[in-house]
């Protein structure tokens, strides 16, 4: 993937849950001036999501707290830190902010078509599994049918028995 990075911008990784956006800017304060510090939440829980970013002001304070802080322990959890990837947005085929909406219409098509060709398919290829399991049925029911006119009990011991059930009954 050919993403290009945000120098001035941390992920940081592996957050504990007490860890919150004061304490996250407290522990990055130290390699330089920080615009700004985000720790996005999970919508169901309203907590963080174990993650958030650092955005310095200057790119060699960002490089700094990176080189210093990936892989230390802030809270008994080591964290990762790395620079952060362009923040995506809904729309786009790549989902890049960078990117206009309309840039993947043609392949949004394409997407389109080939999904209603395979459901075409899949509803073709589920009526003939149909077709084939009523004549399996009634291939089947005709066996059976059969096996009952011949009078062919003498192999079939479940046959005997009902076949010998039908006599004492009649004969009752």
């Amino acid at each position: 993937m050919n993403q290009t990075v945000q120098k001035n911008t941390l992920y940081v990784g592996g957050l504990a849950e007490e860890v919150n956006e004061a304490i996250l800017h407290a522990a990055f304060i130290p390699f330089g001036d920080i615009k700004d510090v985000k720790t996005p939440l999970d919508q169901a829980t309203q907590k963080h999501r174990s993650f958030g970013f650092v955005t310095f002001l200057e790119r060699e304070d960002a490089s700094a707290a990176m080189d210093n802080m990936d892989g230390a322990e802030l809270y008994g959890r080591v964290l990762t830190v790395n620079y952060a990837l362009p923040e995506r947005i809904k729309g786009g085929e790549q989902g890049w902010a960078a990117q206009p909406i309309w840039a993947d219409a043609d392949t949004w098509f394409e997407r389109q078509q080939q999904e209603e060709e395979m459901q075409k398919l899949q509803a073709e290829h589920r009526a003939a599994m149909e077709t084939a399991e009523e004549l399996h049925r009634k291939k089947m029911a005709e066996e059976r049918e059969g096996e009952k006119e011949d009078g062919d009990i003498k192999d079939d011991p479940m046959a005997q028995a009902e076949a010998e059930v039908l006599r004492e009954n009649a004969s009752s």
